[in-house]
């Protein structure tokens, strides 16, 4: 009895932490999780901020939410120039890695805000939940993401050229095709590295602010204050860490299919000198 009492406090005294998503609702046999859900409001909230801040970018400057967008856009814009060394490329591609590094940083913003979490529940779950804190969300977005950098690169080298620089060195050599399917592999991993990177750097914070607001009781705001401060820093940096590592890996594809088409260029030049020779 003395043991189970024990065990009675120690529960109701301990922070409650969510690491997986809960679910709200069925809808067709599909569950509906407050992640879900939290992402859907961000999104929607995404697209009228943006269209009304689009609507007022002009060529002078503006002060406010406005400046801070172009901020942001330009700062991507000049990453990917830097990366992929062609302004034109760069502001070809633009659109959507500013459209994700501006959606994974709201989202991770707006899971600090008051109501997320336990704040607000139905049915003892809560309500919302920050999309980047669930791997299912980061995962969904790092997938998105390595698709449209494997169709950039694609529309850029071409598909046989693309695929070219998976299988680099003699097709007539079996380790090339070893190596080529370990680059696929590589694919796939940068998958997972992306999600897990992003999921557990907002996934940490989230816990630490949980069990320093329970430590703090009723200075709840006085305790986690500085965490929240560095939780913000840590939102803005895990979403240009981000776009970052994916600006990279796009401009290693298109520049691999680069080399590989210049080395089959030269190819072609060397082999009729060495026939006129013969």
């Amino acid at each position: 009895m003395f043991g189970g009492l024990l065990t009675r406090l120690a529960a109701e005294s301990a922070p409650v932490v969510h690491i997986a998503p809960g679910g709200l609702f069925i809808w067709h046999g599909f569950t509906i999780t407050n992640a879900m859900v939290f992402a859907w409001l961000c999104s929607v909230l995404f697209i009228i901020l943006f269209t009304f801040i689009g609507r007022r970018a002009t060529m002078r400057p503006k002060g406010g939410l406005t400046q801070i967008v172009e901020i942001g856009t330009d700062f991507v814009t000049d990453t990917l120039e830097n990366s992929l060394g062609d302004r034109q490329l760069a502001l070809k591609y633009a659109p959507f890695f500013v459209t994700v590094f501006f959606f994974i940083a709201f989202s991770n913003l707006f899971g600090l805000l008051p109501g997320v979490g336990e704040a607000l529940t139905y049915h003892g779950t809560p309500v919302f939940r920050a999309f980047t804190a669930d791997l299912n969300g980061t995962l969904a977005a790092s997938a998105l993401s390595m698709l449209m950098i494997q169709y950039f690169a694609i529309r850029e080298s071409g598909f046989s050229r693309h695929l070219r620089h998976y299988f680099a060195g003699n097709l007539k050599n079996p380790l090339t095709y070893l190596a080529g399917i370990y680059e696929v592999l590589n694919e796939f991993i940068r998958v997972g590295s992306l999600a897990l990177r992003l999921f557990l750097n907002i996934a940490i914070g989230e816990i630490i602010i949980s069990v320093f607001s329970f430590l703090g009781k009723f200075a709840a705001p006085l305790t986690a204050l500085p965490f929240v401060v560095l939780e913000l820093g840590v939102c803005l940096l895990q979403a240009y860490i981000f776009i970052m590592l994916s600006v990279t890996y796009l401009s290693l594809a298109i520049k691999h299919g680069e080399e590989h088409e210049a080395e089959d260029s030269t190819s072609t030049e060397v082999l009729p000198a060495k026939g006129q020779g013969a």
